[in-house]
């Protein structure tokens, strides 16, 4: 039987060219080699299966060849080549750190570090996983890592950089790899599969890209598993299937009814992906990712940014036209609040469901305009839907502060306005008709001052049941605030709370950015009088200045608390201060303080 060799090992590069990802690096290290500056040591660094160990030995193979290429790449002709391809090579010493940590496999390498090389100018020692050291160990080996012979390179790799101490890093050249790119990532699994005399579409290879989150390695090692499944023919379908991922296509037929806001058919797509087997939580980030991408097709400039094969592409830019940009942000954001809330939900399934009820509901809007008359519907008789007409009051209940004019800024006002208006309308058009002489112009004012008063408490519950976002937030001055304050503060003393009132009295509250009101004590007994009543006066600003965004910020003041006598033994202090002579006469006496 044939002895398999993962793609991985089997299509390892050999030289700097081949490198996948790492353009930077690999360009860097053939001109120190070209121009003869080459450190004495190397700190390899990034993700894993990004070409760490195998920068290293493609670094450690050509400088010890014996007749560079014009690219500066190693020929694999001369001897030293041939003794490193066969494994054979006496240049190279490979490390593992994470088995050999301690300070006696460092002083080994230390006493190997004075011989010289039998075949070429050079001797590499790659030490990989090199933060798995002991704190010993590193210390050991900072002399040698300094200063070591002429002929010893030493090449470092590791996935945790921040695990090795500053000493260690300061003695190297650090690379950092990046991970490599999606479309870097495929066309080297194209180059394998086309080497393999395998057919696969350029979806599939896409996918098994995105899946290894950069890591070359584990593309390869991912692709091998999938040919075990599929064989010689590697289809997108196929590629799903193996490694348990949703297809596009759900995505796009959920968008379009989320589009549409056709809440059932994305209901029931939802439970489709269900039975099929998928998580929910994987199946709310993948709608995240699929927004997240129809909103960068909806800029040219962005569309770079879109990691997906060119089939999907046009997928996405099909349906980005469809979307509008505000749709797309107010998605992402609640996607976003799902994500965060779904562990610690209970039940996960509604969750979901509520995201994309939520994102169904998004384009609807709060309020119909307003016309020159509200309509309703009255089914009360014999099922037949009768229009009555009101005319709108011209002199519509004022949702802006006492103090102020200004309009609210948020429509919650006009909702509920609109609630209790129709609620009134409904009731006229249902009440049975009296006669006009029996109805008389007191009834008709106590109706009106009725209809004003559950308008008024309407839009009082609207404002305290809303999100922040809609509640109203009218602006008003640094004397309407002090005009409202004093205010609150005649109530507390008619209600009989004397040290409030005090407290309220005692200094005037400032304006800040933002709306916060900044009031200042004298000491902590007022604080804990005022914060009793925080809620109360908090709910008082906010409802008679018609802004919920109002935040209450007291401070103590300080200074004057320590310059003001409050208990007998300061009052005692300052007296002694004052005249010395009080304090011999304490002393003289041996009298006490009370306090």
């Amino acid at each position: 039987m044939e002895n398999f060799v993962v793609s991985a090992r089997k299509y390892r590069p050999a030289t700097f060219n081949t490198v996948v990802g790492q353009a930077s690096i690999t360009n860097t290290l053939k001109n120190a080699i070209k121009n003869h500056h080459l450190a004495q040591a190397f700190l390899f660094c990034g993700p894993r299966g990004v070409g760490k160990t195998t920068c290293a030995r493609i670094l450690a193979k050509t400088i010890n060849c014996q007749s560079l290429t014009e690219n500066t790449e190693a020929c694999d002709k001369c001897e030293s080549c041939k003794s490193f391809n066969s494994g054979q090579s006496l240049n190279v010493y490979e490390l593992d750190a994470a088995s050999n940590n301690s300070v006696d496999d460092i002083r080994n390498l230390v006493d190997q570090v004075r011989f010289a090389p039998q075949l070429g100018n050079y001797k590499v020692y790659i030490i990989d996983e090199v933060h798995m050291l002991s704190q010993a160990a590193f210390n050991a080996f900072l002399k040698t890592l300094e200063e070591p012979p002429k002929h010893a390179i030493f090449i470092l790799a590791t996935t945790e950089k921040h695990k090795i101490i500053p000493t260690i890093l300061s003695r190297c050249q650090i690379f950092d790899f990046n991970r490599i790119q999606v479309e870097d990532i495929a066309n080297h699994l194209a180059f394998i599969a086309k080497s393999e005399n395998i057919t696969a579409d350029a979806d599939a290879l896409h996918i098994i890209a995105q899946k290894a989150d950069g890591a070359l390695r584990d593309a390869c090692s991912i692709f091998d598993q999938i040919v075990s499944f599929a064989g010689n023919n590697l289809t997108y379908k196929a590629v799903i299937d193996n490694l348990n991922i949703l297809d596009y296509d759900y995505y796009f037929k959920v968008t379009d009814a989320l589009i549409t806001e056709n809440i059932p058919a994305a209901l029931l797509l939802f439970n489709e992906i269900l039975n099929n087997g998928f998580d929910g939580h994987n199946f709310i980030t993948g709608l995240g990712e699929h927004l997240r991408n129809l909103l960068v097709c909806k800029d040219s400039s962005t569309l770079q940014l879109l990691e997906v094969s060119a089939n999907i592409k046009d997928k996405y830019k099909e349906q980005s036209g469809k979307c509008p940009q505000l749709f797309l942000l107010k998605g992402l954001n609640i996607i976003n609040r799902c994500d965060t809330q779904y562990k610690s939900s209970k039940n996960h399934r509604l969750q979901v469901e509520l995201a994309l009820m939520q994102l169904c509901s998004i384009n609807t809007p709060d309020t119909e305009k307003k016309n020159d008359g509200i309509k309703v519907n009255d089914n009360s008789k014999g099922g037949s839907s009768q229009k009555v007409a009101v005319a709108a009051d011209k002199t519509p209940v004022s949702t802006s502060s006492p103090a102020t004019n200004k309009p609210a800024i948020e429509t919650n006002n006009n909702r509920a306005t609109s609630t209790a208006t129709a609620t009134v309308t409904a009731a006229i058009s249902t009440s049975p008709k009296k006669p006009a002489l029996k109805t008389s112009s007191p009834s008709i004012n106590q109706f009106i001052n009725q209809t004003k008063t559950e308008t008024k408490k309407a839009t009082a519950e609207a404002n305290e049941a809303a999100p922040d976002y809609e509640r109203p937030a009218t602006a008003f001055s640094q004397e309407i605030l002090e005009n409202t304050w004093n205010l609150y503060a005649k109530e507390i003393q008619q209600k009989g709370k004397i040290n409030l009132y005090s407290t309220l009295s005692f200094r005037k509250p400032l304006l800040k950015e933002n709306f916060t009101i900044e009031f200042t004590i004298e000491n902590k007994v007022q604080q804990e009088v005022l914060e009793q009543e925080r809620l109360d006066l908090l709910s008082f600003l906010r409802k008679q200045l018609n802004n919920y965004s109002i935040n209450l910020k007291t401070m103590i003041n300080t200074v004057e608390s320590e310059r003001k006598p409050y208990t007998t033994g300061d009052k005692f202090k300052r007296m002694a201060e004052k005249n010395p002579a009080i304090n011999k006469l304490k002393q003289v006496f041996d009298l006490d303080i009370d306090g």
